[in-house]
């Protein structure tokens, strides 16, 4: 032990050793998705923290894990930004400084059974307020939230329809604390274990008070992936070609992909001739996607557009929340650079005013996400308010299309039908295409990066109001006011200190000048 703790002496070896344990979790989600590696792979980290000499030095514990946490989990952008995912990664890995002062707080040292116990409730708490800051639009979005690294586990999925995936991450959290502080802290291994014990009785208690979505109904529809096409024109052929072979089999909706139609419609009426024959063949509605420069005002957006029998319906959905630098650039005038060192926008897309639920036929209300926005589980809530039957997210990963970013995106859309209570569907142009039930699980084979064709599935359609969907963001709320109330326990106790302190026994003695004299270094 003492051998370990005078490697650690060295600051830059330090550093890299806290990287190396934040990047841990990445392991958590898909493609590796070991999703039972998550309740532990903060230990680690925990335990660096927990014995950095300084609360400085427990800072930059913090700073170091965050910057690989958010290197490994966007590894797969490092292509597209090259040296510039480190400065943010740099900038954004701050967020975690304080949660390393916290830590070393409540379990360095000799922690007592009560400051231990304290951390179960505190440390769960920072973590969620880190993941709420970074996951506003402007800072990259919530893309590797903890709590998703769940997506696959169905008693999980029960307790995102009670608290989304906010309550997934505090509980994963919470889990890790615990088990840091049974190898490190002896004599709090009691409160440890019944931490461990109370997250497992309030998981059962979800599982038996949470309302099941109620399946009322049932629909087909068909998920077209034309694989990886160069050319506009080109994919428009595929997609018109797999379409057509869904002639006869009953299908209520026709689904492409993100940047599916590279044209604006009202541009190319021969396009929407061909999309309303589609429609007339099948017997649906075809939602797209049009990534193109707007006919009717200026700039560029990317939009979901549904065409029917007769042609364009009319009703539109514009994307409202742009990827940084794949869509735009914030502040270009500062960070235009950005292009020259990567596959940064060359030009900013225009963002929608408000999220739209479309009638598609058939009876069927359906509310579209595109791209990253699915990440966001603010936005499915809305629909699902707002009476959207059914969920779909239009994306495409092609530029990434062989690491994990496929995968991590397809099993979003879990999450978002969890919490929902809606089913989603998450089509693609080049996978991984899915389609999940309202309870969030898997509905059929999901179509892989090499696959390029089209097919059915039979979605059941439930109506209910899940916890979440009627109480929102509750457990980040809750983390909130943990933290205020840890603020003005501290600030009263340091104002108590202060009072508490003796008084000088006279006035300090004054030079011959008048000042007061300084005191012997």
């Amino acid at each position: 032990m003492r051998t370990i703790e005078r490697w650690l002496t060295s600051p830059w070896r330090r550093s890299g050793i806290a990287a190396l344990a934040g990047a841990l979790p990445v392991l958590t989600f898909p493609a590796p998705s070991l999703w039972w590696f998550a309740y532990v792979a903060l230990v680690p980290w925990i335990l660096l923290a927990r014995s950095a000499p300084t609360a400085r030095r427990a800072g930059y514990d913090g700073w170091f894990g965050g910057i690989g946490f958010l290197v490994a989990v966007h590894h797969w952008l490092l292509p597209s930004l090259h040296v510039f995912i480190f400065l943010i990664a740099a900038l954004l890995g701050l967020l975690w400084a304080p949660w390393g002062r916290l830590v070393r707080r409540f379990l360095g040292g000799v922690s007592s059974p009560l400051r231990s116990a304290a951390a179960l409730l505190v440390l769960p708490s920072a973590w969620l307020a880190v993941e709420l800051v970074r996951s506003w639009q402007g800072l990259g979005g919530p893309w590797g939230m903890l709590g998703a690294s769940q997506w696959q586990v169905e008693p999980a999925l029960r307790l995102a329809s009670v608290g989304g995936v906010w309550l997934l991450s505090f509980l994963v959290v919470a889990v890790n604390v615990a088990v840091a502080v049974l190898l490190s802290v002896r004599a709090s291994r009691v409160p440890a274990l019944a931490s461990l014990v109370a997250t497992a009785a309030a998981t059962s208690a979800a599982w038996v008070w949470a309302p099941r979505p109620d399946v009322d109904a049932h629909v087909r529809v068909a998920v077209v992936q034309p694989g990886v096409v160069a050319g506009g024109d080109s994919r428009f052929d595929r997609e018109e070609q797999l379409t057509r072979r869904l002639a006869g089999q009953g299908v209520d909706l026709v689904v492409w992909g993100e940047s599916s139609v590279g044209f604006d419609l009202d541009d190319r009426p021969d396009l929407a001739r061909r999309l309303a024959a589609l429609s007339r063949e099948t017997g649906a509605d075809v939602l797209v996607n049009v990534d193109a420069r707007r006919f009717d005002r200026p700039g560029i957006y990317k939009s979901s557009v549904p065409v029917g029998p007769d042609g364009l319906t009319g009703e539109r959905y514009d994307k409202m929340r742009l990827v940084p630098f794949g869509e735009y650039i914030p502040a270009r005038s500062l960070l235009g650079w950005a292009t020259s060192v990567g596959r940064a926008a060359g030009e900013d897309r225009h963002r929608g005013t408000e999220q739209t639920v479309m009638n598609v036929g058939h009876g069927l209300r359906v509310g579209p996400l595109i791209c990253f926005e699915t990440a966001f589980p603010d936005m499915s809530r809305n629909l699902a308010e707002d009476g959207a039957d059914l969920l779909l997210g239009q994306s495409s990963t092609s530029s990434f299309q062989h690491s994990w970013a496929p995968e991590q995106h397809a099993s979003l859309a879990a999450l978002r039908a969890a919490e929902t209570g809606r089913p989603m569907v998450h089509a693609t142009l080049t996978g991984v295409s899915a389609v999940y039930g309202p309870d969030g699980r898997r509905l059929g084979p999901w179509l892989g990066t090499g696959a390029s064709t089209a097919r059915v599935y039979d979605v059941p359609l439930a109506h209910g109001v899940t916890p979440y969907v009627r109480y929102g963001d509750w457990p980040v709320h809750g983390a909130l006011l943990v933290l205020a109330a840890l603020g003005v326990t501290e600030g009263t106790r340091a104002l108590r200190l202060r009072r508490s302190a003796p008084e000088p026994l006279g006035p300090p003695a004054r030079t011959v000048h008048g000042s007061p004299a300084r005191p012997w270094r």
